[in-house]
């Protein structure tokens, strides 16, 4: 089975950030590459003011398919 390349989002993609928990699962935006394998993103927060933060690369996937795509 040949090895699959792992996505790396860039800048402006819109990605699904997923913590320790299915609760931390939440749907992000990049905004930079940082240090270490680490990526900037902006998430919508809990009293609905945009957040910023660092997540490791390897936290980050694809979003999945919409209904209209």
């Amino acid at each position: 089975m040949p090895h699959m390349p792992k996505w790396i989002p860039a800048p402006g993609a819109i990605a699904t950030y997923l913590g320790r928990t299915r609760a931390n699962t939440r749907t992000v935006r990049v905004l930079a590459e940082a240090v270490a394998g680490r990526m900037v993103v902006e998430a919508v927060g809990k009293k609905g003011v945009n957040v910023r933060f660092t997540v490791k690369r390897e936290n980050l996937a694809r979003p999945q398919p919409d209904l209209f795509d």
